[in-house]
């Protein structure tokens, strides 16, 4: 079988959408299909993977993101020569599928929380009126589509608060865990640290939708009445949301207990989450977040707060802690987490043994028994009469 994938951006930029369409595409690979990632982006980057298919964009800032409203003409001659399309965003990527895929089964999996990046980034923007507009676009965008998936149930609430009345398929999103479950944690005295100080960590891109000023003011207080508590951010993001967050850190006498490593390699990071003791989240954006299963792998409890994707995957008192949005809540759960090493040790083996539950090789079969069906389902249309006009004017378009 050929499989495209469509995603708005690829590596290098660094995401939870790029780790999986980077993961599947791998696990599908080994099962013996061909698989092709469709996206834009600097066409004299050099990619690792065979099978990227790249189309020129225009850069957004230092984002990562380039934008553009077409495919290149080879990129859509290859395009339409797949078995199934999976789109991965509903905005220009998933235009693109409905666009340049009309006799293909096309896949659409809802990564994430636009309503909240809608509140996050454009703030000016009434709540209601961002609401509406997602209630207008996502039905029909769904409808137009041959499967939708939502990668937890909490997400297909949120669907349907969309107004999304179609069937909508729950398939988590797969996890990698052999390198977590199996990590070797990194030794201490490396960093400065001592063996019974404790560590907290925080894996994911330093973007404002993840709410690092909430984190960071927990931590503050937390530091002051556990000396022996530090705190590290794993990962990057826009250099200037960077400076913010590098710039509250003083703000807060935070700069000797909280370490911002940048951006490290993936195959370092499950040493890092093994050296550590709690992973600590404060987004509510979250879908289904790869970062906190990757976590549980690695045998951490994990603090977040009760929402879509996080609570989806957190068994509150279990695997970990949920608290409410308040910082009061959220810091009185942390601090219980950092004073009991007995409920840490017992969270550490129920957080290892959940995290199974979304191990890639079961969630790519899934994947693949849908594409199956969808295929086997759909009718050959390459021979009507309005495909072939489309695709002759869209050869003048260019």
């Amino acid at each position: 079988m050929r499989i495209g994938m469509m995603v708005d951006s690829y590596k290098p930029y660094v995401s939870g959408i790029t780790n999986y369409v980077d993961i599947n595409k791998r696990y599908f690979e080994l099962a013996g299909h061909d698989v092709y990632v469709f996206t834009f982006g600097n066409l004299d980057y050099e990619d690792g993977e065979k099978n990227v298919v790249r189309s020129r964009g225009v850069p957004l800032a230092d984002s990562g993101f380039y934008l553009s409203m077409r495919y290149s003409r080879a990129a859509r001659k290859l395009l339409q020569t797949m078995d199934v399309i999976h789109v991965q965003h509903p905005f220009l990527s998933g235009r693109l599928a409905l666009r340049y895929c009309r006799d293909i089964p096309i896949v659409y999996t809802n990564h994430t929380r636009y309503d909240l990046y809608a509140q996050a980034y454009l703030p000016m923007m009434p709540e209601e009126m961002s609401q509406g507009l997602l209630q207008a676009y996502m039905p029909s965008f769904c409808n137009a589509v041959d499967l939708v998936i939502a990668p937890s149930k909490g997400m297909k609430k949120i669907l349907r608060q969309l107004n999304v009345e179609r069937d909508i398929e729950v398939v988590p999103n797969g996890v990698d865990l052999k390198d977590f479950l199996t990590a070797q944690p990194l030794p201490r005295d490396q960093f400065g640290y001592k063996q019974d100080d404790i560590l907290l960590v925080y894996a994911g891109r330093i973007a404002l939708e993840k709410n690092l000023p909430l984190l960071l003011r927990s931590f503050a207080g937390i530091a002051e009445a556990l000396p022996q508590t530090h705190l590290l951010l794993l990962g990057s993001g826009v250099q200037m949301y960077e400076e913010e967050i590098r710039s509250l850190v003083g703000e807060l006498n935070l700069s000797e207990r909280v370490r911002l490593t940048g951006r490290i390699a993936y195959d370092q990071l499950p040493a890092y989450l093994a050296m550590c003791d709690i992973f600590v989240t404060a987004s509510v954006t979250e879908v289904h977040p790869l970062s906190v299963i990757e976590a549980m792998g690695a045998g951490l409890p994990v603090m977040g707060i009760q929402s879509v994707g996080v609570g989806d995957t957190v068994q509150d008192g279990i695997t970990g802690f949920l608290s409410t949005h308040e910082l009061s809540a959220y810091t009185a759960k942390l601090t219980r987490l950092c004073l009991d090493p007995g409920l840490r040790a017992q969270m550490s083996v129920s957080a290892r043994e959940a995290s199974t539950a979304y191990d890639i090789e079961r969630v790519s079969a899934i994947l693949l028994k849908h594409y199956e069906e969808l295929v086997k389902e759909s009718k050959p249309r390459k021979g009507n009469w309005s495909i072939r006009l489309r695709r002759l004017l869209e050869s003048f378009s260019e």
